[in-house]
C-alpha cells in the first residue's frame, strides 16, 4: 500500500493538470493545417514540419490562457452545474500553481513561435491578446462574445497560412467565419439550455435564459450561410484550378447542411457538450459526415475510383 498510494496521488495530479490544461481542446488547433490541405499541398514535408511546431506553440499558448481564464472565473464556475468540477473551482489545484504553470507554458510557446518564424508569431500574439480581452470582459458582452469566439477559431486558420507564408483564401475565411459563428452560438445555446428556467442573467454571461430561441435562430442562420458560401465557392474559378472534377464537390453542400442541422438538433435536445468541436469528434454522425465530406473533396480532386 505504501508503494501504490504515491503512484495513485501522482496519477490524480496528472489527471487534474490534464483537465486544467484542457488537452482535449488542442483538437481545435488542427485548424492550423487547413491552409495546407486546402491548397492540396499534401506532400510538402517542410509544410507539415512547420505546422507541427506551430501546432505545439499554439496549443501551449491556449492552455496557458485556459488556466488564466479558469482562475478569473473561479467564483462563477463554482455556481455552474458542470464547470464547478474544474480543478481550480473544485479546489483541486491552487491558483499559485496555476499562474506558475501558465507562465512556463507561455514562455515555451514564445520560443517555439520564434522557431516557426514567418507570419506565424504576429497572429499568435494577436490570438493571445484577443483571448485575454475575451477572458477579462468581452465574454460578458452579449453577441460580441460569439463574434470573438468565431474570430478566435478563424485565427487558427490565418496563423496556419502565416506559418506557411501562403496568401489567405477569401473563400476559406468567409466560410470559416460563418461556420464558426454558428458553432459559437451552439456553445452559448448549450449553456442557456443548462440554466433553462433560471431567472436573470446566466452566470458569467450577458444572456438570460429566455434568449435561447433567438440564439438558436441566429446560429442556424449562420450555419446555413456557411453552406451558401461553399456553394458560391464551388461555382468560382478557384475550384476549377484545384479540382479536376468540381461537379463532385457539390455533394459536399448537402453533407454540410446535414451536419449543421444535426448539431443544432442535438443542442435543442440538450445533448450538446460545452464545446461543439469536442462533441463532434466523439459523435458518430459527425464523424461519418466529416469522412463523407473529405471523401467528396478527394473524388473532386482526383476523380472517381472507377
Amino acid at each position: 500500500m505504501s508503494f501504490s498510494l504515491p503512484a495513485l496521488q501522482s496519477n490524480e495530479t496528472l489527471s487534474r493538470w490534464g483537465r486544467a490544461l484542457r488537452l482535449h481542446q488542442w483538437l481545435k488547433n488542427i485548424l492550423l493545417f487547413v491552409p495546407l490541405l486546402a491548397s492540396h499541398s499534401f506532400t510538402s514535408l517542410p509544410g507539415w514540419m512547420v505546422l507541427g511546431l506551430a501546432f505545439v506553440s499554439f496549443s501551449l499558448c491556449a492552455s496557458a490562457i485556459y488556466i488564466v481564464n479558469d482562475l478569473l472565473d473561479i467564483e462563477s464556475d463554482r455556481a455552474h452545474p458542470r464547470k464547478c468540477k474544474r480543478p481550480f473551482a473544485a479546489g483541486e489545484l491552487t491558483p499559485a500553481a496555476g499562474m506558475t504553470v501558465a507562465a512556463a507554458l507561455l514562455s515555451a510557446s514564445a520560443v517555439l513561435a520564434a522557431l516557426v518564424g514567418g507570419g506565424f508569431w504576429p497572429w499568435l500574439a494577436f490570438y493571445f491578446l484577443l483571448t485575454c480581452a475575451y477572458s477579462f470582459g468581452l465574454k460578458r458582452v452579449i453577441l460580441l462574445d460569439t463574434l470573438v469566439l468565431a474570430v478566435l477559431y478563424c485565427l487558427r486558420i490565418v496563423a496556419g497560412s502565416g506559418a506557411l507564408g501562403q496568401e489567405l483564401s477569401f473563400w476559406l475565411l468567409a466560410f470559416g467565419v460563418f461556420l464558426f459563428l454558428s458553432l459559437a452560438y451552439v456553445k452559448r445555446y448549450a449553456e442557456l439550455q443548462v440554466q433553462n428556467g433560471s431567472p436573470g442573467k446566466v452566470t458569467g454571461r450577458g444572456y438570460v435564459a429566455g434568449d435561447a430561441p433567438l440564439v438558436q435562430i441566429m446560429g442556424v442562420a449562420s450555419g446555413y450561410a456557411a453552406a451558401l458560401v461553399l456553394a458560391f465557392y464551388i461555382n468560382s474559378d478557384a475550384v476549377a484550378r484545384l479540382y479536376d472534377f468540381p461537379e463532385f464537390v457539390w455533394c459536399g453542400v448537402p453533407v454540410l447542411l446535414y451536419w449543421i442541422s444535426w448539431m443544432w438538433l442535438q443542442a435543442h435536445r440538450g445533448r450538446m457538450h460545452d464545446d461543439p468541436l469536442v462533441f463532434a469528434v466523439k459523435d458518430r454522425a459527425s464523424l461519418i459526415a466529416g469522412a463523407a465530406f473529405a471523401a467528396i473533396l478527394a473524388v473532386g480532386a482526383m476523380g472517381p475510383p472507377w
